[in-house]
Parts: C-alpha cells; structure tokens; sequence
C-alpha cells in the first residue's frame, strides 16, 4: 500500500499503536521509541510536542532521556535536535550554513525574508514589552508606527492580534507567536536576553529606543545568537 493511499481520511478514527511494547526486552523497548520519536519529529514541518510524542511512546517513558539519547547519537551528523517553540525539531548545524548557501545560494535552501532595520527594532519592543498595542509602539518611539510595519510582522507570522486593550476604544494589542520562537530558536520568550542585563552590558537602553536607534549588534538582528533574516 502507497503512503497517500494509507493516509487516513478525515473522518476515520486515528491508527491505534502498541506504545507499551510489553512483548520486547527493555533496551529493544528503548531503540523502538527512540526510533518512533526521531521519526515524527524528522517527519514534522514544525516543532513537535510532548503531547504528541505522547502517543507513540508508552506511559513509562521518559522523554527527556529518550530526546537525550537522539541527540547523543547525533554528535557527529551536520543536523542536531534542538527544544524551540515548546516542541523539538531537527535543525542542520550552524557550522554548515555556508556549506547550503553554497549549494543553494541561500540558507536551508528556502527563500529569506531579511527585515528592515525599523521592522526589527518594532519587532524586538513587543517580543520585550508584550502585549503592546500600535499607539503605545508609537508613543514609545516617538513617532507613528505604521499599519503597514506591522503588516509585514504580521505577514511574516511573527507576531499576532493579543487581547483587547482597557484603553478607550479596547486597541487590539501584539504578541509574538510560535513561530517567532521557532524562528529565533527560542522555546520559551523566558529565554530573550534579560533587558535589565542588555541595559548593564550597554547594548540596549530605552533612550536609544526612543531616538529610534538599534543598538550595536541587535543592528544585524542579532537577539541571543539569532539573526533577522526570516525562512520564507
């Protein structure tokens, strides 16, 4: 049977698996699930949960193990598994860029996005001051914040509509999304620099903000060794 003819129809029930694996050894117990998570995590366009890794391995296992084993088995491959977005994904390795710009005359193969320096700068104030609506990015900045700025973060799925302001009105606020972690390699916004921490170091501070100035190194969209050039 062909892969799109064993696709399951919508309305079918989801293809029940032996997750306990009570018929096999332990360390066979351990390959399988190993084996069963690196391949829905390779398998994923997108980061993979806890919860849907859940469902091919048993209630005793335990996934951080079985996610440090794959990747100690990685060591020596050019791809890694990496925790961003609340999930896992594999992601070639750094050091390997230039070798796939090469290849294809851009990173990962895929067409890049890279912002604007006032996209990056709109875009860090409410990755830090979340949720903010587009009047209090304006009033920050000392001018307005267009709608179209915001269009392209939008465009970009880097940010989304938040709740509703209490100002006069109920202003839409911005947060960021999922996919600005995934894209930066964060899997949690608890991991940005601590602003307080780029304030001491001299890298950010709220009279550069005002004045509209991207401080020295976030200028090439660097945020904790991420970079502002966006995969299409």
């Amino acid at each position: 049977m062909s892969e799109s003819s064993a696709r399951r129809k919508p309305n079918e029930q989801p293809v029940l698996v032996d997750t306990e694996l009570e018929h096999l050894p332990p360390e066979l117990r351990w390959r399988e699930w190993m084996g069963r998570v690196e391949a829905v995590i390779f398998a994923a366009s997108e980061p993979v949960t806890r919860s849907v890794l859940a469902r091919v391995v048993g209630k005793n296992c335990n996934l951080e193990l079985i996610i440090d084993d794959i990747r100690a088995e990685l060591v020596g491959r050019p791809y890694e598994l990496v925790s961003v977005a609340g999930g896992w994904q594999h992601r070639t390795k750094k050091v390997f860029g230039d070798a796939i710009q090469a290849a294809f005359g851009m990173p990962s193969g895929q067409g890049t996005k890279e912002l604007s320096q006032s996209e990056a700068l709109v875009l860090m104030c409410i990755a830090y001051f979340q949720p903010i609506t587009r009047g209090e990015l304006s009033s920050f900045f000392g001018k307005e914040v267009s709608r179209d700025l915001i269009g392209v973060l939008r465009g970009q799925n880097l940010i989304a509509s938040g709740p509703r302001s209490p100002q006069p009105g109920a202003p839409y606020t911005y947060v960021t999304t999922k996919n600005f972690l995934s894209q930066f390699g964060l899997d949690t916004l608890r991991q940005l620099p601590d602003f307080e921490a780029l304030e001491d170091a001299g890298l950010l501070s709220k009279e550069k903000l005002l004045a509209g100035d991207i401080p020295v190194g976030l200028a090439d969209g660097e945020v904790d060794d991420a970079t502002f050039e966006i995969e299409a």
